[in-house]
């Protein structure tokens, strides 16, 4: 007997290689997107970042609304928008909007960090006293309110509605690297994903703070749990490691703040940062598609993840193209024509 294999995702960031334009990234993305859409992969998600020489996605609803026309069955959705750099009825109406246009298609995945630095975040909302994270929880509640939660009470949802005749809603999922919104995510009975491409060693202990937070609700009757990974599948060990480096030298040039576009494998290879790039702290999956699956059903084992979101960095996106192929492969996705979309 063969398992139902987990379900797999994809996180998109549209990323800036050296030499190449935002066009050609965003191009890249459409080609990420409809190979998953393809394979069989559950749902894709875009972030939002600013301000970044090797992020193209700066703005997840525009995004989204292109990638859902060109694809045919895959959930798209946001990885997430930002919530302290927006205005909750805003927020609620572009993604009421997305969810009328596709039906049943549409993830607003919420963060509570801006996303970007202070500056920017400033020029976004405007207003510094909208930039605190203070207010988070409330604004949730307020797009839930908006959405047509009937649980909400007051707030926004009193004077104002996202649409004004809906007959389904995004899902709604919070997003997080701490403990603050997996407890939040659980409050509310949401769907929970953690960053763990971030790198960060809380990922089993926010995901544990979720589930004993977890109240049922519309939404849910049991918690749900998505978890990321920087997984970069090649045709073998030594190719994913080699196409691993561009991204590598990207993830340090944002710890360092010395920010650039993704180099490309000419310029990993023969950059002077290459020792320290390759010796940072890693809990990235790279490798051929047989270690890739094994890394990851470990990673599932150990979390208790019910769907897990890959996300590949590095240069070109043939590569990244490839990678989706192998790993849905060795993983057993079905392919588009049998997919069941949840």
């Amino acid at each position: 007997m063969t398992e139902t294999p987990l379900p797999l995702s994809v996180l998109e960031l549209a990323t800036v290689g050296s030499g190449q334009t935002t066009a050609d990234a965003l191009a890249g993305t459409v080609a990420v997107a409809q190979t998953a859409d393809r394979l069989g992969y559950r749902r894709i998600w875009v972030a939002e970042h600013h301000n970044m020489p090797a992020v193209a996605s700066t703005n997840p609803p525009v995004l989204i609304a292109h990638l859902a026309a060109v694809t045919e069955r895959i959930v798209v959705g946001s990885g997430g928008v930002m919530l302290p750099n927006h205005a909750p009825l805003v927020v609620a109406e572009q993604f009421a909007l997305l969810e009328a246009l596709h039906p049943g298609r549409i993830d607003l995945g919420i963060g509570r960090a801006p996303g970007t630095d202070q500056h920017t975040a400033l020029a976004l909302r405007r207003d510094p006293k909208a930039l605190s994270a203070e207010d988070f929880p409330q604004n949730v509640v307020d797009l839930l309110g908006l959405f047509g939660d009937e649980r909400v009470e007051g707030g926004l949802a009193e004077r104002f509605t996202a649409t004004p005749a809906a007959v389904s809603a995004p899902r709604v999922t919070l997003l997080g690297s701490s403990g603050f919104s997996a407890q939040l995510a659980g409050q509310l009975g949401l769907p929970f994903t953690f960053a763990h491409h971030f790198g960060s060693p809380n990922t089993v202990a926010a995901l544990t703070l979720y589930r004993e937070a977890f109240q049922a609700s519309p939404v849910l009757d049991r918690p749900y749990a998505i978890v990321t990974a920087n997984t970069l599948v090649a045709e073998d060990d030594e190719q994913a490691r080699r196409l691993a480096l561009p991204g590598q030298l990207m993830r340090l040039s944002i710890r360092t703040n010395r920010l650039r576009p993704v180099p490309s494998l000419a310029e990993a290879a023969d950059d002077p940062e290459r020792a320290a790039a390759e010796a940072m702290p890693s809990n990235a999956i790279i490798g051929g598609p047989e270690r890739a699956v094994a890394e990851l059903r470990q990673l599932a084992a150990d979390t208790g993840a019910d769907e897990l979101m890959v996300t590949a960095s590095t240069h070109g996106v043939a590569e990244r193209v490839r990678s989706l192929e192998l790993l849905a492969d060795a993983w057993g996705l079905a392919p588009a024509a049998s997919a069941q979309v949840a």
